[in-house]
């Protein structure tokens, strides 16, 4: 008798159920998309079909262009008890991308099927009503974002309170870090690790992507009783906010800029609509006082808007201006 690793056993009854719960709240579904959605070949799925008949489940065939399989009527499953991955993917199931990077994508579409299931069939209509009609995608616009090589290992530090060693690049330079990690944070499509670091009483906040190296440490940690993750997250990001902006700047901007000027950030779009003032001449220009992190910063950011806009104050970003244009000025007339 050939040895089958245990692996494998449970990716094939996990596949089996899978197809069950799909014949379930589907109805009649073909060989090729049950294939599709399980990510298989279609001779895996007839397999798999064989193997529910021998178990005494009543899976009816039906050839033909319009054929597939499906289950006798009136028989259902009560097998919708949800595995520990399931449970934690079902708190994802509206960020599928998220669930994916995590190693929790087919977790989520078997913890979904079994809700699905579990549904009486008028509530299970709506509910697939709603999946089909709303979908949710956090990463901004222009930007690819691609998982953090070390998020599955975090994850799961997280998930079993497991003490990591990570190098870390921060601002001002590269550090090495024991850390026991909190809980993550997936913010406008990147992913942010909450942890208390080395013997710290408060947590920090890590970006996943500047971990450069990573090791999982023997034994874990006790998690703190007080510690909540979403509270803890609107408070940091608050204080961020506070304390990022410097500065302010007096600018005159035009009607076209201000469109521009407002889609910088948050804090100067609130600014710009609490500080503008229109100026008397008739040109539908506008003064506003804008907060800035710095000099450069603010200069790269207002150069975008080209001659929308024209900074008044402070002298110092003013001529950090001019500097750039004339620069630029002298690169195309040469």
């Amino acid at each position: 008798m050939s040895y089958i690793p245990d692996t494998i056993k449970k990716m094939r009854a996990s596949r089996l159920l899978s197809i069950l719960m799909l014949l379930q709240t589907r109805g009649r579904v073909s060989a090729s998309a049950l294939a599709a959605e399980l990510e298989v070949s279609t001779r895996t799925v007839l397999r798999d079909i064989d193997q529910l008949s021998a178990a005494g489940v009543p899976v009816w065939s039906d050839r033909g262009r319009e054929g597939g399989f499906q289950l006798r009527e009136g028989w259902s499953t009560q097998l919708t008890g949800l595995t520990e991955p399931e449970a934690r993917a079902l708190f994802l199931s509206g960020l599928p991308k998220a669930a994916t990077e995590l190693g929790l994508g087919c977790a989520s579409t078997s913890a979904r099927l079994k809700m699905l299931a579990s549904l009486p069939v008028a509530l299970r209509e709506d509910a697939a009503r709603v999946n089909a009609r709303l979908h949710i995608d956090p990463v901004e616009w222009y930007r690819a974002a691609s998982p953090p090589k070390h998020l599955q290992v975090v994850a799961n530090a997280v998930w079993h309170q497991r003490i990591l060693a990570i190098e870390y690049e921060s601002w001002n330079g590269t550090r090495n870090r024991i850390v026991k990690p909190l809980g993550l944070v997936l913010k406008a499509g990147s992913w942010y690790m909450a942890a208390l670091a080395d013997k710290d009483k408060d947590a920090r906040t890590y970006r996943l992507a500047n971990i450069l190296t990573l090791s999982v440490r023997e034994g874990g940690f006790k998690y703190p009783k007080k510690f909540q993750l979403a509270a803890y997250w609107l408070a940091s990001t608050q204080r961020f906010e506070a304390e990022i902006y410097t500065g302010t700047a007096t600018v005159r901007v035009s009607q076209r800029g201000m469109k521009f000027l407002r889609e910088l950030s948050a804090a100067v779009n609130e600014a710009a609509l609490k500080s503008g003032v229109p100026e008397a001449s008739g040109k539908h220009w506008t003064r506003v006082t804008i907060p800035i992190e710095s000099i450069e910063h603010a200069a790269h950011q207002l150069l975008s808007i080209g001659a929308e806009v024209e900074v008044l104050a402070p002298l110092a970003l003013r001529k950090r201006m001019q500097k750039s244009l004339l620069a630029t000025a002298a690169l195309y007339q040469a």
